[in-house]
Formats: structure tokens, C-alpha cells, sequence
């Protein structure tokens, strides 16, 4: 398994008969991996599984040396792993404030130093909506406010599912800068992206999934390089986005 921060061994997940993860291999350290793919090839599935929201999984996902196959999601995220699930799921009848102060009561504790006041200082915007209801946020700012969220918790290493989905390209850069300042202080990142260009913008190794399996790990720099890959395996050719890494 090795000595990376989140070592995932044979990992197999099953959405009722489906075999949806198919022996997934992947060593992911403070230095962050993008994982990219078509749709339906279980990129979602395999964060659900690593935060045990899968009804069945087997094989070896540790965290830190500690195994998180079969744990309860709460002992999960205590363990100091935040989750942004694809479609922020965020509660439309309470406030931004409401959502920071849920999560901080949940934590029980300081949170590693996330304050109201540093999630506001990473996402500014939040501080002027601070009483609004999330339900009537624009989609960037709900975004935000799902990473905020996660945060408030005080993770060492975060799960990123689809952030970009939906969003118009110039908030995409902001997440985009957001997040780099996260991992550049040491949070460690898992982040599942449709787009390459998102994809390659937030990390410099890259794995590919086809059809439960690591089909490909490279750097994110050949991939957006090769033209021939991206269509044999993402279907598409020359995605434009952030600035990579």
C-alpha cells in the first residue's frame, strides 16, 4: 500500500448487481490528482465509495494508514477528509451563515484554524451573502459555499467531484485559484473533472478511468499534449480552460 497519504488497493464497488468499480489502484500523497474520464465510467461512484456511501464495497482504501472500507461516513470525515459532492448539495432554506456555523458546531473543536472569518478571506464573496438563503445564490456562489462548508471541518485532504459543472468559465477560474492556494497549504486533493482543462489547471498528475478501472496515469501536461489520447479516452479534443499547472 505504501507510505501516500490515501492509498486505494483493489478497490471494488457494486450499485446493486452493477460492478461498477473494478479493482481500483491509486496512491495519492499532499500533492494533488486529477481524475478525469467519460461519463458513467464510476468517477463519482469511487468518491461515494471512499466515503463509505456505497451500500457495498470491498478491497483496501487507507487514510493516513487507517482503513476506510466499511466505516461510517461521519468516522470518515472525522478522520479529517472533506467531501464536495458533484451537485454541491447544499440546504436551500438556510443561509450561508447557517451552513458555516452547522459545520462548525459538527466539528466539535477549532477545525485546524477554519474560521467564518479565513473562509471568508478564501472566498469573498460569501461574507456579502452571509444571510442570504443558499437556494438563491448564483451557481458560483453555491460552489463556493460547498467548499467552504467541507472546510469548516478542517480537513487534511479533500474529495472534489465535479466543481466546474455548470459554471461560466470566469468562475471557474476563481474556484480554480481558490483551490490551488488550498494545496499549496497542504491540503491534499482527489479531484473528479469532466473537463480536462479544469482537470489539468489544479494538478500536475492526472490518472484516467474507463469503466471502473485506472485505464492511465500520467502527467497532465502530456495529456493536454495529446490530442490522440484525449479523444481515445475522454472524446473530445483541445478542451480549453484555466491555465494548467
Amino acid at each position: 500500500m505504501g507510505e501516500a497519504l490515501l492509498s486505494i488497493a483493489g478497490l471494488h464497488a457494486y450499485h446493486g448487481q452493477a460492478h461498477v468499480l473494478q479493482g481500483v489502484e491509486l496512491a495519492i500523497d499532499r500533492e494533488p490528482l486529477s481524475l478525469v474520464g467519460r461519463n458513467g465510467m464510476g468517477k463519482s461512484t469511487l468518491c461515494n465509495a471512499l466515503m463509505g456511501l456505497v451500500a457495498r464495497a470491498e478491497g483496501q482504501a487507507r487514510f493516513d494508514g487507517v482503513e476506510l472500507v466499511g466505516r461510517r461516513p461521519d468516522r470518515i470525515a472525522n478522520l479529517g477528509i472533506g467531501y464536495v459532492p458533484q451537485g454541491r448539495r447544499i440546504f436551500p432554506s438556510l443561509t450561508v451563515e447557517e451552513h458555516l456555523q452547522m459545520m462548525a458546531e459538527r466539528r466539535g473543536g477549532p477545525g485546524a484554524g477554519w474560521t467564518r472569518e479565513r473562509v471568508h478571506a478564501l472566498f469573498p464573496g460569501l461574507l456579502a451573502r452571509r444571510r442570504v438563503l443558499a437556494g438563491a445564490l448564483s451557481g458560483g456562489e453555491q460552489q463556493s459555499l460547498a467548499i467552504a462548508r467541507a472546510l469548516m471541518l478542517g480537513p487534511r485532504f479533500l474529495i472534489l467531484d465535479e466543481i466546474s459543472e455548470g459554471l461560466a468559465p470566469r468562475v471557474v477560474d476563481q474556484l480554480v485559484e481558490a483551490l490551488r492556494s488550498l494545496s499549496q497549504g497542504g491540503i491534499g486533493m482527489l479531484i473528479v473533472e469532466q473537463r480536462l482543462a479544469v482537470a489539468a489547471a489544479l494538478s500536475r498528475r492526472l490518472a484516467v478511468m474507463v469503466n471502473g478501472r485506472i485505464a492511465l496515469e500520467t502527467t497532465s501536461a502530456e495529456m493536454m499534449a495529446d490530442a490522440e489520447a484525449q479523444q481515445r479516452y475522454l472524446g473530445v479534443k483541445g478542451d480549453r480552460g484555466p491555465r494548467a499547472r
